[in-house]
């Protein structure tokens, strides 16, 4: 691969658009759910699955329940996207966060992450 290949893959990584929004993790095996904000949700279950596996994710009742029920019991669902066009960074963390409470009250559920 010559540079100016290599250089517009990178330019293109840069500028892709990338999903933010909420999501919840469930476990089916105990009807529980826990909600959480995310810039990237493409991502977001990979981070949280590696923790859970490793045994030392930070909400200890998702670890408990992980260790117990195992993953084939978890799911992870993509409640809502969030469209941010021109939004400042500032303006869009307090939008996740809006939206974050709106699920949590929604679904009766506690934050993923405190």
């Amino acid at each position: 691969m010559d540079n100016q290949s290599r250089r517009q893959l990178v330019r293109d990584y840069k500028e892709r658009k990338v999903s933010q929004g909420i999501f919840a993790v469930r476990c089916a095996a105990t009807g529980e759910a826990w909600v959480g904000k995310s810039r990237n949700l493409e991502q977001q279950q990979n981070g949280i699955w590696f923790g859970l596996r490793c045994g030392d994710y930070i909400n200890p009742a998702v670890q408990v329940a992980w260790t117990v029920h195992g993953e084939a019991a978890f799911a992870f669902d993509v409640l809502e996207t969030i469209e941010i066009h021109d939004l400042s960074a500032y303006a869009c963390a307090n939008l996740l966060k809006d939206r974050d409470a709106h699920w949590r009250a929604e679904l009766g559920a506690p934050k993923l992450v405190g």
